[in-house]
């Protein structure tokens, strides 16, 4: 397992397009720009499977256990909603803001994010597992155990939030940034990194996957940090 802390890490805020290595030029995430209409009051009654929600604003709701597979949320504001066990399946979440949601098994596989505002999410054992993310910032908050294995992220920021034991296994990313945030045993394992930018999380601690970190950029401290399990990945012996 590899890690590396505070100290080795730079801060990318505001570094989008910025040099790499070389001299060479790196694409930075494009990032939401979601300006909501007015809302309309979400009139209660529950989720529905294949439901389409337009226009609506979602205050404080317990949708535990519900299913809402295939459903559909464009132009809305999810607001301190409880998504334990809650079926999302196949969901398509458009042009939303989401704050302060929290839930334990959440099941939102297969889905699609596009221009979405995750912001201080409390989630546990999310399954976001073949799901497409374009265009999302995931800002403060603590997701553990997320599931985004053999997802499709493009134009993805997480920032200022705290994942435990992320799974990217055979995810493609791509122009991907990680800013002041914290990555626990994280997994990319089979993972294909195009412009993912490192050089952010304060702590990062790879479980597996550091072969596939072509693709990534890292700081200079990051990289004596990896030093070890790189040399250990290549087969090479460090002696004194």
């Amino acid at each position: 397992m590899a890690r590396t802390g505070a100290g080795g890490a730079g801060r990318t805020a505001g570094r989008s397009g910025s040099g790499t290595a070389g001299g060479s030029r790196r694409a930075g995430a494009r990032r939401p720009e979601v300006r909501l209409p007015p809302l309309e009051p979400y009139g209660g009654g529950g989720l529905e499977p294949d439901g389409d929600y337009d226009g609506l604003e979602f205050g404080p709701e317990d949708f535990a256990g519900q299913d809402g597979a295939g459903a559909r949320f464009m132009d809305c504001a999810l607001n301190g909603c409880a998504l334990d066990e809650t079926r999302l399946h196949h969901a398509r979440i458009l042009d939303s803001v989401l704050t302060g949601i929290r839930g334990v098994g959440t099941d939102l596989a297969e889905s699609t994010l596009r221009d979405v505002e995750l912001v201080d999410a409390r989630l546990g054992g999310v399954q976001l597992h073949g799901s497409v993310l374009e265009r999302v910032v995931v800002r403060g908050g603590k997701i553990d155990y997320l599931n985004l294995r053999k997802a499709r992220l493009k134009d993805v920021v997480f920032e200022g939030c705290v994942l435990v034991e992320p799974d990217f296994g055979g995810a493609r990313l791509e122009r991907v940034e990680f800013v002041d945030c914290v990555l626990k045993g994280v997994d990319f394992g089979a993972a294909t990194l195009t412009d993912v930018d490192l050089r952010g999380v304060a702590s990062l601690e790879i479980a597996r996957g550091v072969d596939r970190l072509r693709g990534a950029v890292i700081s200079t401290g990051q990289l004596l940090d990896l030093a070890p399990v790189l040399a250990a990945e290549l087969g090479i012996r460090v002696e004194n």
